[in-house]
């Protein structure tokens, strides 16, 4: 644990908004799963930011959602499954570039 993210938990009182690594921080995910979770709905941004702009997240839905063990759960497990899949993927890949044809 870095600590911007130790004095962040330290605080009283959050800012009202947390950008993606504080997010990440405070729910337990890495910064990249942040990303996927907004993907998949799991977690909604403030406003309506574009695709490649910093997004923030509002600190008392964040809260809400620290302490909802099911979503909690659901965001794990989608985290989970992404990992999952592209690691089948790339591991379906590397193994067709390994075989090599016979010769005749």
């Amino acid at each position: 644990m870095n600590n911007e993210c130790k004095e962040l938990l330290k605080l009283a009182t959050l800012p009202a908004r947390l950008n993606r690594t504080q997010t990440a921080d405070y729910l337990g995910f890495e910064p990249d799963h942040i990303t996927l979770l907004i993907k998949a709905g799991l977690l909604k941004p403030l406003g309506r930011p574009k695709p490649n702009s910093d997004k923030y997240f509002a600190a008392v839905k964040l809260a809400a959602l620290r302490q909802d063990e099911t979503w909690l759960s659901r965001a794990t497990q989608f985290i989970c499954q992404h990992w999952n899949d592209k690691n089948n993927r790339n591991s379906r890949h590397s193994n067709r570039a390994t075989l090599t044809p016979q010769e005749s």
